[in-house]
């Protein structure tokens, strides 16, 4: 979109000239609205064309699409505000029902709100996907760090689109389940969680239903948003992931997915599992 990318040139002429922090290493300040020059991090160019066909909300300028993000915007950002909840987890009961999307385009979302940088983490390390959404091919990620001690700075990317910063999955492991429930996994997720207070940290997980990552792995988070899509996700499936996580982790929502003329719409409680009777 065009005025995010006038916004980003304003923003990096600003900060070069008043002199950026060069010891900054994954796009956060001590100022949560300055600007931010990306030194450290790599950057990549995503072209609008990519963004319209992945589905990514920067593609669009407005429409029912883009609202239903921003009002999940605004959930979860009354939530940190009220509880302190910056650490958020994506999942949904089953593949194939958006929840990958879900997290970039909440992510995205999230992070053109300038008081505030955005940190997504693809921790779907049996199937990682995120890459794809933004146009590139895989890269190291999240398994390199855990398994082969590769330096987290190495390895986050700024897709070019506000105060977002993404990990990427890395590698396809077997182990995944092992991985996320491990030490060095656990102290990851403090770290993000508490070096910068005004960072937001949205984790794409694998589905509930179909592998134990994400239910070894759900004590970490501040809260989840289950992602259903209409048609497709039974009652039974919804009740079965909720159940899995009731006591561990809140559920702040659900999205319905693909629901009425293609528009995706928030539900909470029991509304959730009615939606898809």
């Amino acid at each position: 979109m065009d005025y995010l990318q006038h916004a980003q040139e304003r923003f990096r002429q600003q900060t070069e000239s008043a002199g950026g922090d060069p010891r900054r290493l994954d796009g956060d300040s001590r100022r949560s609205d300055a600007p931010i020059v990306y030194r450290a991090t790599k950057t990549i160019a995503l072209p609008d064309h990519v963004m319209r066909e992945q589905r990514l909300i920067t593609g669009f300028d407005e429409g029912p699409f883009v609202d239903a993000y921003r009002v999940l915007r605004a959930q979860v950002l009354q939530q940190y505000r009220q509880k302190g909840w910056n650490v958020i987890g994506v999942s949904s009961p089953t593949a194939q029902e958006g929840k990958t999307l879900t997290a970039v385009n909440l992510s995205l979302s999230l992070a053109m709100d300038l008081a505030h940088t955005v940190l997504l983490v693809d921790a779907d390390l049996h199937r990682p996907t995120i890459h794809r959404f933004f146009g590139i091919g895989p890269v190291p990620g999240l398994t390199e760090y855990l398994f082969d001690n590769a330096p987290l700075a190495q390895l986050l990317i700024h897709p070019g689109i506000g105060r977002c910063v993404f990990l990427s999955g890395g590698r396809s492991i077997r182990n995944s389940a092992e991985a996320l429930a491990s030490p060095r996994m656990t102290s990851l997720v403090h770290e993000l969680k508490h070096r910068y207070p005004a960072r937001l940290v949205v984790f794409d997980l694998p589905p509930l239903l179909s592998r134990a990552d994400a239910v070894g792995f759900v004590s970490n988070l501040d809260a989840m948003v289950l992602v259903l899509e209409e048609g497709r996700t039974v009652s039974e499936e919804v009740e079965q992931a909720m159940d899995l996580v009731k006591g561990t982790v809140p559920i702040l929502g659900g999205v319905l997915n693909k629901s009425g003329r293609g528009m995706l719409t928030l539900r909470q409680g029991r509304k959730l599992v009615n939606a898809v009777r």
